[in-house]
């Protein structure tokens, strides 16, 4: 009996990677591939898409008036090459030299600024994209508390590391952009 498997349609090919099987995901499907680890998590709070919101127009209206470049917000894939990983930060800033990452399918290449706010798993954005922003070479990467708005931020040094900027309250002060924004 020469029976056809009921999911031998679905999967034409076994994927490889886990990059591969997250680009099989339903569009919306929350979650990231970190060194070739897929994480799933859950929808953010209120607290922090209304951070969220109100730091985008900030930086939208900024970026806007000084032709400087484009933020983009969540979600939006950004495919970190040679790292085996795809991110969606919750906001990306590209200058205009960079705006050429810009794809059909996503971001193809390290943004010039990543701004996470932290979610309930606050190691997954102070450790492992962390790590992983530092070696894709994202030079400014902060990292903002959603419940009390402190802001961290890392820049990449010279040797290629991250060294914590500034811890501030309230305030997102950009090097890159040549900006101090008060939230």
């Amino acid at each position: 009996m020469d029976k056809q498997h009921k999911y031998q349609n679905v999967i034409k090919e076994i994927p490889a990677t886990a990059v591969d099987i997250y680009r099989m995901l339903p569009e919306g499907t929350r979650c990231e591939v970190i060194f070739n680890e897929l994480s799933m998590s859950p929808s953010p709070t209120p607290s922090h898409q209304l951070l969220l919101s109100d730091l985008h127009a900030l930086l939208y209206t900024f970026l806007k008036e000084s032709n400087k470049g484009k933020v983009i917000p969540a979600p939006i894939d950004v495919y970190l090459e040679g790292k085996e990983s795809v991110v969606q930060p919750d906001l990306i800033v590209l200058l205009n030299e960079s705006l050429d990452k810009i794809k059909s399918d996503g971001i193809y290449g390290a943004p010039d600024i990543v701004i996470e706010i932290l979610s309930r798993n606050r190691n997954y954005d102070t450790q492992k994209k962390r790590s992983l922003y530092e070696q894709a070479g994202i030079k400014e990467y902060f990292m903002i508390d959603p419940d009390n708005r402190q802001v961290t931020l890392l820049t990449l040094n010279s040797s290629g590391a991250y060294t914590q900027t500034y811890e501030e309250t309230g305030l997102l002060r950009s090097s890159v952009l040549n900006l101090d924004v008060n939230f």
